[in-house]
Formats: C-alpha cells, structure tokens, sequence
C-alpha cells in the first residue's frame, strides 16, 4: 500500500528545525572559517538525524528537512545558469544574497542543479517514502535584479525551463512526490497567472504525484503577507499538479469555503500544525483541525502537513508537533474507520 492508498496519510511541507549550531557553522562557511567538505559532512549527519526524527514521529512521507539549503531561493539560485551573484559571502546565513539577471539570458541547455544528488542521498536513508520539494520559477524570478527585460515572463519561464529537466532527472531517479514551493506568490496576488504558467511548465512531462504549496511567508517564523487564499481562485484551478498545500493552522480554515466553491481537481494538503509559534498542538487539536477540512473535503482527498516548514523552531518543538499531526490523524482515522488505534512506542 502506498501512502496515498492510506486514509489521511501525513506529510511535511518540507524543512525541518535548524540546530543552533548548524546554524552557525553555516554563517561560519560563508566567512570561510569553515570548509565546503567539512559543511557537506556536517549536512549529511543533520538529515539523517532530520529524517529519523520525522519516522519516530509517525510520518509517512519524509523530507530531508532541507537542511543543506540556508533560505528558500540561493540554494537554486546560485547553480541557476544565467544569474550572477557577485558576492558569494553574507553576514548570516539565512539573508538573501544579491543576484542579477541581463537579457537575453543566458540559459545552458545542458546546465543541471544536481539537485537528484541531494534526492538520492536521502532516498538512502529512508524506507519511507520521500517528498522532494524545490522553489518554484515564479519566487525564484522575484529576487534577481532583471536588467534589459522587456517582459518579466521570461525570466520566470527560463527558470521553469531549467526546473523542469531537474524535474525529469528527479522522476527518472525514481523520486514519486515532488512538489513546488511558490513563497512569494502570495505577496503579488495580481500574479497568479503567470506563477500558473511556471507551474505548468515546469511539470510537463514529468510522472510525478505533484504538489504546489502557497504560503503567507515563513521569514524568522513570522508571516511576510497576510489575507486569503480567494486570490489564487480561479486561476490556480488551471495548475497541472495533484495537490494543492495550504497553510490553515495559524490563520483559521475559512478559506476552505474556497474548495467548497470551486471544486478544484486536485487534492488538498491541510496545513493542522501552526509552525510560527512554539506551543506543541496536542493530538485532539489537530483532530479537530482535520475535521474541519472534512466538512468540506472527503477523507481520501486530504493529505495532512503543518502549515509550512519547521525551519525556524526548536528540534524538540519541531518533533512534538510532528508527533501530535500523527496522533491527531490517528484518531480521525480510526474514528472514520471504527479500527483501533494502534500504540506507539
């Protein structure tokens, strides 16, 4: 049985917790006071750690917890053929570097992200299923300086292009959940279109189960933009992906009147576990939190994730609230399928 035979599978959105000290040996490496072997090692140790703490938690589809990426763009920006970054150092890790792109751009169509590297180390660790999660092309697009472009689509449609053969390479390594993560979508809700038509591009042709998860912003676990999911509708119904992961947990499941209206073709990946904060949900809270998604929802179209990443919380924080999502599932599994709740060890 895969997870999406099973009843409310669980999920991550993708990062996990970023121990104080890892935090600082990668501010360490970008004033080369660390090396990129002795980094890369460090890395390796940390997502094993990440997964193990996920399994031990009860998820069914983990993530490396993007432990090796220090913000939701450079990681892909700095391999992204085309895009010059001056200045390869920051104060703090987590900052945004400085980035320009010139028309035309320059697009190698041999370039590679090697991101399948980073899938494969991963896949190795874990029976469990893995969840692959990148940018997408439209926030990637956001962040260069764009110099001598006439339409700003072509820079977000040349990085879908690229993202698109890593996308390939990922499938053909056997990755089954890949999902596009679009974390400036919602601070430019005029936009949707076009960030649909990365979307699209970046998908095609490419036989994978396909979330796209939208936020309001994870910066320092506080949110970048707030309002509701009504902007992305009814554009987003045209996104060629399987899923659609929102965040719920923190600003309340009104917006699931949204599915309720537009019937979108796609499941719903039901954000239960508020990542901005540190207090640990319990079990029957995210019951109940689930519940509400099945008010609106069948059971077999909701898959179940925090809100966002775990990035900005303690471990220990970061693997209770894991905990609880399973628990919590647990129970609504049971209580839709009358089977006894299994005991954790």
């Amino acid at each position: 049985m895969t997870p999406l035979d099973k009843l409310l599978p669980t999920t991550v959105v993708g990062s996990y917790s970023v121990p104080e000290w890892l935090g600082r040996m990668k501010s360490d490496f970008h004033h080369q006071r660390v090396g990129r072997a002795t980094l890369r090692e460090v890395y390796d140790i940390a997502i094993k750690a990440a997964i193990k703490d996920q399994e031990r938690a009860g998820i069914d589809i983990v993530s490396d917890g993007e432990l090796r990426r220090d913000n939701d763009i450079d990681y892909f920006l700095e391999r992204m053929p085309g895009v010059e970054i001056p200045r390869l150092a920051k104060a703090y890790y987590f900052d945004y570097y400085d980035s320009i792109v010139r028309a035309p751009l320059a697009v190698d169509a041999a370039a590679s992200l090697d991101l399948v590297a980073d899938y494969r180390f991963t896949r190795e660790q874990t029976d469990q299923p893995v969840r692959f999660a990148f940018t997408g092309p439209f926030s990637l697009a956001k962040r260069p300086r764009k110099e001598g472009f006439a339409d700003p689509a072509d820079v977000v449609l040349a990085f879908a292009s690229i993202l698109n053969r890593e996308a390939r390479t990922l499938a053909a390594a056997g990755a089954t959940y890949l999902q596009i993560d679009e974390p400036f979508l919602a601070g430019y809700p005029d936009e949707v279109e076009l960030a649909v038509r990365g979307i699209n591009a970046v998908v095609e042709g490419v036989d994978a189960n396909w979330a796209l998860h939208i936020c309001y912003g994870n910066r320092h676990a506080r949110p970048s933009w707030e309002g509701h999911y009504d902007f992305l509708f009814p554009a987003v119904l045209d996104a060629h992906v399987d899923q659609l992961t929102l965040e719920f947990a923190r600003k309340g499941y009104d917006d699931l009147e949204l599915f309720r209206k537009h019937r979108p073709p796609f499941k719903l990946g039901l954000g239960v576990i508020d990542v901005k904060t540190v207090e640990i949900e319990t079990p029957e809270e995210v019951a109940s939190r689930i519940e509400r998604g099945l008010h609106v929802v069948p059971a077999g179209n909701i898959m179940v994730n925090p809100d966002c990443g775990l990035r900005h919380l303690p471990w220990a924080v970061a693997r209770a609230k894991l905990t609880a999502m399973s628990e919590g599932a647990a129970l609504v599994r049971a209580r839709l399928t009358g089977e006894r709740l299994a005991v954790r060890s």
